[in-house]
């Protein structure tokens, strides 16, 4: 008898219902979404020394350790309660994840192709003078989350994009150099503004405050981030809370328009339908 002939007579034993399969697949994929939103952060500790906790109060009961597994019961019912103030980061994350859902997503793609290769155009301009003269930038471009709680932080720019402005802005010793600029479409909203450190430790040491706080608002929102280096002038691109470096204006250019075309599809949008109604 052939493998998948002996499993489908071992599930018809157990009289599972399709609902059952169902119901296991749906959780399989919950808890396998959950491990990729904690990998790499520090609830992925977290998690491993509650399960060590878990196993040790399963092997005291059946050991008869009494003392020794009604306080690590005790320890267990303070650490449910105690899950989602740790965890507090990874939950919000995780929701933000849900809103971006196609059924929610807003209206990013507002701009015409056009507008956006002219942003493009302008945007790799500045980005080559910036590496070939080893000067520092982070650049932000917002797409479905709103970055407002950030974009108060800096100064209102409201400008065209530019290569112009955007070397002026990161020139060093200019007023607004120190910080990130923030981009809505085609328009600079604001520069000189503060962006949320990752708190990945497994990232490396040559890694700076740019790096890190690129990597941060990708992993707070789904906008994309462009880092170059003020030391090497390597060009960086963020986006997921993933850091992609070694690039060349070629191969970024064509990434950001993956990411960012407006020819790419909306889906069905819930805010737009229900605005139009």
């Amino acid at each position: 008898m052939a493998i998948w002939e002996r499993i489908i007579a071992a599930v018809l034993q157990l009289n599972v219902e399709w609902r059952d399969v169902v119901d296991i697949v749906i959780m399989s994929y919950v808890f396998y979404r959950l491990i990729l939103i904690i990998r790499g952060t520090r609830a992925e500790q977290l998690v491993k020394g509650l399960i060590v906790l878990l196993l040790a109060m399963v092997v005291s009961d059946q050991a008869g350790l009494d003392t020794l597994h009604w306080t690590l019961r005790q320890t267990m019912t303070v650490g449910l309660i105690a899950i989602p103030i740790v965890f507090q980061p990874e939950l919000r994350r995780a929701l933000e994840h849900l809103g971006r859902g196609k059924i929610f997503k807003s209206t990013y793609w507002n701009w015409s192709v056009q507008d956006f290769d002219n942003m493009l155009d302008e945007l790799t301009k500045a980005i080559a003078v910036l590496v070939k003269k080893r000067i520092g930038a982070l650049m932000v471009i917002e797409r479905s989350t709103g970055l407002k709680d950030w974009i108060n932080t800096g100064i209102p720019v409201e400008g065209v994009v530019t290569a112009e402005l955007l070397i002026n802005i990161f020139f060093p010793r200019s007023p607004l150099h120190d910080g990130a600029v923030i981009i809505q479409e085609n328009q600079i909203v604001a520069a000189g503004c503060y962006l949320p450190l990752t708190e990945d430790p497994n990232l490396g040491k040559e890694l700076g405050t740019r790096h890190r706080a690129g990597i941060g608002i990708t992993e707070n929102s789904d906008a994309v981030a462009i880092i170059v280096s003020e030391e090497t002038g390597v060009i960086s691109i963020a986006h997921d809370g993933v850091l992609t470096r070694y690039l060349d204006e070629k191969k970024l250019r064509a990434v950001i328009a993956e990411l960012l075309s407006p020819e790419q599809s909306e889906g069905f949008n819930l805010w737009s339908w229900r605005n139009n109604k």
